[in-house]
C-alpha cells in the first residue's frame, strides 16, 4: 500500500494463534473467563448482544493514513451489521457487531494496512493518545511524535505490561495547553525545554470512573534520555502492586498513588530505578528517528482538485463560522489544520473513504483522530479551505466542531455490556434541542454523556456532564441521568484550550432521561442570564452553588408514575419498549 506508516508492527503469527485459539474456545477447550483475558489483550470485547464482538483498532497518537482509513471503511462495510466505525475518546476506532469467526480475517486486513488490535483492550498499556496538532502546533517546544512513538513501541508486547493489575492509559500533549488531557491519565507527558534540553513534565495517577482524580505531578522535568526508563519504572511499580489485584474495581494506578501519596510513590519509582534492569538501560540515541511517522512528511500537494464539488463562497456566513470554530493556523506558514466534526463519533464506510480521498487531495494523505471523537486534516493550504468546506458539507460533515452542539458520547446500551442508558441516542437528539442557543457566551461550552459511571464519554470533565443511571418507580424502571457541572479540560477552540483539567461537581440532581434536553436548556439559559461579565462556567457553578440548580430544575427532577400519558418516560431514547437495566460483567477486569 502507498503511504503506509506502521507505528505498531502487526505480527502474522499472533493472528494465526488467535484464529487457532478461537476455534479451540468454540470447541469448549478454553475456560470462558480465561479466554476473555486472552481475547481482550488482542483487542476484542464481547458485546451485550450474545455472539457479537467489538474489535478495537489501535490508532497510536490518533495517526491514520488515507489508505488505512479506506481499510477501516471496508471492514465496517463487510463485517458489521451496523455499517459504521465508531471513534472513541481514546482516539481508537471500534467496529461493533462482528462475529468471532471473522475476527482473524479482520486482523489480517488491518495488518496489511499497518494496523493492529494488540493490547487495545485488557489489562495492558492501552492506546497512547497524542495531540492532534503535534508537529504543526505554533506553541509546541518540539514535536513529541517520535518520542510518543518510541513509548508506544517499547511497551507493546513488553513482558512487564501483559497482565497489569488493570488497564493503563497514557497521553502525550504537544504544548502547555495539554490538549491530550494528561490530567485524567495514568501517565501523562507535556513537553518542555529546560536549558536547551528537551524533556517532559510527567504526571501520574489520573482517572475518572467511580474514583475521579486529577493526575499528580511525578516530575517537573525528565530529560529525553530518561523518560522511557522512568516510564518503565512507573509501570514496574504498578505491576508489583499485587494488593490491587484483590479488588479489580479498585485496581487502577490512581488508587495506589492517592493511597500512599505522591511523595511515597516518587520514592517507589526511585527505588525501582536503582535496580539492575535500569542500570543497563540504553537511552534513545536518535531523537529524530527515521520513522517519525507523520510530522516530517510535510505537505503533499500535487495540484489535484476534487471533482463535482463547488467551492464555498469565502464570504458566506456558514463558511466564515466554520473557519472560526474548525480551523487553526499551523506553525508552517500558509497551512491550516481543519477539524472535521463527526456526530457522536460514528462514520459510515462512505464517510471513511471520502475523508480519505479528501486527505489525499488536500491534507498530505493523513488524518488524525481526536479525544473529542472528531478528525483533523493537517497541511491544508489556506487557499484550499473553501473546497475542503464544500466537500465536507456535501458529505454531511461540515458542521462546527468543539462547540456547544458537538456532544461527546460513549456507545452506551447500543453495544456495551456495562451500559445502563442509551447515551448515544441522547447525544444524537440533544444538539437539535439546543442549537438555537449557540452564541458567543454558550458556544464554547462542552457537553459529554456516558451511559454508566465508568465515564468513557468523559462526562466528568465536561461543563455539563451526564451519567446514565436508573431508578425504580413501583414495579417498573425509569432511565435517568446524574448531572455533573463545571468540569474543565483542554478541548477549547478546535483542539486545545487553557491547559487545566478539573473534575465536575456531582450536583445531586437525577433527571428522567426524557427531561434531560429541557434541563440542559434551562442550565444554559440561566448561565447566560445570571453570569457576571466575562465569568466562565466553572466559576459560575461554584458561585451559584448546588441549590440554585436544584431550584431551577425542580420540576424536571420529579419522577413520573407510569400511565398512558407518561409511558414515554419509561422508554429510553431510540427505544419503543419499557426500559430495563441489562448489565453484564465488565471484561477488562477479567
Amino acid at each position: 500500500m502507498s503511504n503506509v506508516r506502521t507505528i505498531l508492527p502487526p505480527q502474522a503469527a499472533e493472528i494465526d494463534e488467535f484464529e487457532r485459539e478461537s476455534v479451540r474456545f468454540q470447541a469448549g477447550e478454553w475456560d470462558p473467563n480465561e479466554f476473555i483475558g486472552y481475547r481482550t489483550s488482542r483487542g476484542v470485547y464481547g458485546q451485550r448482544q450474545a455472539d457479537e464482538q467489538m474489535i478495537r483498532i489501535k490508532v497510536p497518537l490518533g495517526i491514520l493514513s488515507a489508505d488505512q482509513m479506506d481499510v477501516v471503511g471496508d471492514i465496517a462495510e463487510k463485517y458489521t451489521g451496523m455499517g459504521r466505525a465508531h471513534l472513541t475518546t481514546r482516539e481508537n476506532f471500534q467496529i461493533h457487531f462482528t462475529k468471532l469467526d471473522d475476527v482473524a480475517t479482520i486482523m489480517r486486513d488491518l495488518a496489511d494496512a499497518g494496523l493492529t488490535t494488540r493490547e487495545a483492550c485488557g489489562n495492558t498499556v492501552r492506546n497512547v493518545t497524542g495531540a492532534p496538532l503535534a508537529g504543526v502546533c505554533p506553541r509546541e517546544p518540539f514535536d513529541t511524535t517520535p518520542y510518543a512513538v518510541a513509548y508506544a513501541r517499547h511497551f507493546l508486547r513488553h513482558p512487564v505490561t501483559q497482565k497489569l493489575p488493570r488497564k493503563f492509559k497514557t497521553s502525550f500533549s504537544c504544548c502547555d495547553q495539554d490538549d491530550a488531557i494528561s490530567g485524567i491519565h495514568d501517565l501523562g507527558f507535556v513537553p518542555m525545554v529546560v536549558d536547551g534540553v528537551r524533556g517532559f513534565r510527567m504526571t501520574v495517577g489520573g482517572g475518572t470512573a467511580i474514583f475521579q482524580r486529577v493526575a499528580l505531578l511525578l516530575s517537573e522535568f525528565v530529560p529525553m534520555t530518561e523518560f522511557l526508563k522512568v516510564s518503565e519504572a512507573v509501570l514496574r511499580v504498578f505491576n508489583q502492586c499485587d494488593e490491587l489485584r484483590v479488588n479489580r474495581q479498585r485496581a487502577r494506578l490512581k488508587f495506589h498513588v492517592h493511597k500512599v501519596g505522591i511523595d511515597v510513590f516518587r520514592q517507589e519509582v526511585e527505588d525501582e530505578l536503582a535496580k539492575p534492569w535500569a542500570q543497563d538501560w540504553h537511552p534513545i540515541e536518535n531523537e529524530n528517528e527515521p520513522e517519525q511517522i507523520a510530522t516530517a512528511l510535510g505537505p503533499i500537494d500535487d495540484g489535484r482538485e476534487l471533482t463535482g464539488v463547488a467551492s464555498s463562497p469565502t464570504d458566506s456566513v456558514g463558511f466564515t463560522r466554520w473557519v472560526k470554530s474548525n480551523v487553526v493556523p499551523q506553525k508552517q506558514e500558509g497551512f491550516r489544520a481543519v477539524t472535521v466534526k463527526v456526530p457522536v463519533g460514528n462514520l459510515s464506510p462512505t464517510h471513511l473513504r471520502e475523508v480519505a480521498k479528501l486527505s489525499r487531495t488536500y491534507a498530505a494523505g493523513e488524518v488524525r483522530t481526536t479525544p473529542q471523537q472528531n478528525l483533523v486534516l493537517r497541511w491544508v493550504r489556506e487557499d484550499r479551505l473553501p473546497q475542503v468546506h464544500a466537500a465536507l458539507v456535501e458529505l454531511g460533515l461540515g458542521n462546527r466542531a468543539n462547540v456547544l452542539t458537538d456532544v461527546t458520547s460513549c456507545p452506551g446500551t447500543d453495544s456495551c455490556k456495562l451500559g445502563v442508558t442509551g447515551s448515544m441516542q441522547l447525544a444524537e437528539r440533544l444538539p437539535d434541542e439546543i442549537a438555537d442557543l449557540e452564541d458567543e457566551v454558550l458556544g464554547g461550552l462542552h457537553i459529554k454523556i456516558s451511559g454508566c459511571p465508568n465515564g468513557c464519554g468523559q462526562h466528568h470533565i465536561a461543563d455539563i456532564g451526564l451519567e446514565g443511571a436508573s431508578t425504580k418507580v413501583g414495579s417498573v424502571t425509569l432511565p435517568c441521568y446524574h448531572l455533573y457541572l463545571g468540569g474543565e479540560y483542554t478541548g477549547g477552540e478546535v483542539t486545545s484550550g487553557d491547559g487545566e483539567t478539573l473534575i465536575g461537581a456531582r450536583a445531586g440532581i437525577r433527571l428522567p432521561a426524557k427531561n434531560v434536553p429541557d434541563a440542559v436548556r434551562l442550565i444554559l439559559l440561566a448561565y447566560r442570564q445570571d453570569r457576571n461579565p466575562d465569568e466562565d462556567f466553572r466559576p459560575f457553578v461554584d458561585r451559584m452553588g448546588p441549590q440554585f440548580f436544584k431550584d431551577i430544575l425542580a420540576e424536571l427532577m420529579v419522577t413520573p408514575v407510569l400511565g398512558p400519558d407518561t409511558v414515554h418516560f419509561f422508554q429510553d431514547f431510540g427505544r419503543d419498549t419499557l426500559f430495563q437495566v441489562e448489565r453484564g460483567e465488565g471484561e477488562c477486569m477479567v
